[in-house]
């Protein structure tokens, strides 16, 4: 399986994700940047976190006005398996690849901590080896993580199973308490919180880890 990391200036988790990949998962990886328009070579392509160019008008607007936007969607219109991580999930909504918006923090505060998010559902690509109702510890890091979707199209998730992860201690004041989505067809997942930080015991917690192995098995 071989995986594409995407960077655009101001990306900051990207050489975090690729080390998880290359050196713990040990797949290959290969970083793709902005200017990037053809992704047919990988199976997979996961957006790091960060703050890319500078998280100016709103975070994710202007990467997802880049060439490599452009070939993300392309890529996940073609059944591609993607996965945004923090400001990843930012641009995916921005792009239109995922449903709602990530607003502000409820407290106007930047969150940097661990946090407990529970599975939802475990019929995805992303959580295929876990249980509904698992609760793993994933640190986030993030100024403007508050999921937001209007009630009817909150409603329409819930009845597809798009809601995958939410928080057990919310951090930011998402609704419904949703810390990671997908979109209807099950190929585009989006979550606040870092799994790539929490891949390896030294860093506190491997729980994250789970995620990685379910996107990498058959």
């Amino acid at each position: 399986m071989r995986f594409a990391v995407c960077v655009f200036p101001g990306s900051n988790c990207d050489y975090d994700t690729y080390y998880v990949i290359r050196d713990v998962l040990e797949k290959d990886v290969e970083f793709v940047d902005h200017r990037t328009r053809d992704l047919s070579r990988y199976d997979a392509v996961v957006i790091p976190g960060g703050f890319s160019y500078g998280d100016y008008l709103r975070p994710g607007a202007l990467a997802s006005r880049t060439p490599l936007a452009e070939s993300i969607g392309e890529f996940a219109e073609r059944g591609g398996l993607v996965l945004g991580i923090c400001n990843g999930f930012q641009i995916l909504t921005e792009i239109g690849l995922l449903p709602g918006a990530l607003l502000t923090n409820l407290n106007m505060r930047f969150v940097c901590r661990e946090v407990r998010i529970r599975v939802e559902n475990n019929q995805t690509r992303l959580t295929k080896k876990l249980e509904k109702g698992d609760v793993l510890r994933i640190p986030v890091a993030h100024h403007d993580g508050r999921y937001y979707v209007p009630d009817d199209q909150l409603e329409e998730m819930e009845r597809n199973g798009q809601i995958v992860f939410r928080y057990v201690d919310n951090p930011n004041g998402s609704v419904s308490d949703i810390a990671g989505v997908m979109n209807r067809e099950g190929n585009v997942f989006g979550m606040m919180p870092h799994p790539e930080r929490a891949s390896e015991d030294l860093m506190g917690s491997h729980d994250g880890l789970m995620l990685w192995y379910s996107l990498i098995s058959d």
